[in-house]
């Protein structure tokens, strides 16, 4: 009979190899399959690099800089020299249209000044009431008309003296409706010329109302007269620019045409980036897919499998125990051997 204490032994030391192998065949296989997917991983990230393409037309090529690593550290654009030289045109003429809007202020200066002075006039106009400038126009209608209608009733007079009807008198009236005094009676030719005189007077009112009323709009006049000067005055300063404005535009319409090289360039790089991410993708799933498809595979040990089912065997383990049971320099001996065996995979 062998060493109770070597039979139960034996067969903790063949459990304890067998995890050891195990583990270090699992260990192994979760450094395989984590190299395998930094590598499917670091494929990925290549294939998605933003990768410009060089771009040449009638109107320029575009210039990209990259460093050794692939990744894009600089982007230009170079203008064909037909062009350049109708840039270098163009800003010649802008330069003289600039010094044209800066003018712009002096030559249209006169009509600020005109502005100002309608404005200064249609105050003046504005400052009599339609009362006040219709009792001046009635002024200034008598006094025009007094010459002639004193030279007018003078010869009525002497007509009168001469016929012998200067005490004729007909025509008079009673009291009115109202109460107010009738008329007078007077010579046929007086009273023929007082009524003209009348009528004349009636008229002379109409027309100085409507005087006043002219003034107002005459004065008011002058405001939006004086208000569409000054916006002439804006409106020229304004379109002086523009000049100017198109000599730009059509610069930077020239610039633009030698700019699209580049534009067309880094969209054809993006689109290149956009479909090697896609395929970035793929590799990384396939790869990340086939390495954890792999690792149990990997992480398998054969012999330690062996060990661990031979540890459970009975018969085994005895007879190992009747082998190195005899002496303790058997003892020794085997567990050496068993402790000095390499047996990984």
């Amino acid at each position: 009979m062998g060493d109770p204490v070597s039979s139960a032994l034996i067969p903790a030391g063949i459990q304890l190899l067998s995890s050891s192998m195990a583990g270090g065949s699992a260990q192994q296989a979760a450094q395989t399959s984590a190299q395998a997917q930094l590598e499917a991983a670091r494929i990925a990230a290549e294939a998605a690099k933003f990768r410009p393409v060089g771009v040449t037309t009638r109107f320029g090529s575009s210039n990209f800089e990259m460093n050794p690593e692939g990744y894009l550290t600089g982007a230009g654009y170079t203008v064909s020299p037909e062009l350049q030289a109708y840039q270098d045109r163009l800003m010649g003429l802008a330069g003289g249209g600039l010094t044209q809007a800066e003018q712009a202020g002096q030559q249209y200066a006169p009509l600020s000044g005109a502005a100002t002075g309608l404005f200064n006039l249609g105050q003046r106009y504005l400052a009599e009431t339609p009362e006040q400038v219709a009792q001046k126009y009635m002024t200034s209608q008598y006094d025009l008309l007094d010459p002639s209608r004193q030279r007018q009733l003078a010869n009525i007079r002497n007509q009168n003296f001469q016929t012998g009807r200067g005490g004729l008198s007909v025509g008079s009236t009673g009291l009115r409706p109202s109460g107010a005094e009738g008329l007078v009676g007077t010579n046929p030719e007086l009273e023929a010329y007082y009524n003209a005189l009348a009528q004349q007077d009636a008229q002379l009112a109409a027309n100085a109302q409507e005087a006043g009323q002219r003034q107002v709009a005459f004065g008011t006049g002058l405001f939006g007269q004086g208000a569409n000067l000054l916006n002439q005055y804006q409106t020229g300063q304004v379109g002086a620019l523009s000049p100017f404005q198109a000599y730009l535009a059509a610069t930077q319409g020239i610039e633009s045409l030698g700019q699209a090289p580049l534009d067309i360039g880094a969209q054809l790089g993006g689109r290149a980036a956009t479909a090697g991410a896609q395929a970035g993708q793929s590799l990384l799933y396939g790869g990340t897919n086939a390495a954890r498809t792999m690792q149990p595979a990997n992480s398998l040990n054969p012999f330690a499998t062996t060990l661990s089912n031979l540890a459970e065997n009975r018969q085994f383990t005895s007879g190992l125990g009747n082998l190195f049971g005899g002496t303790n320099a058997n003892i020794a001996t085997g567990n050496a051997f068993m402790a000095g065996s390499d047996y990984s995979v």
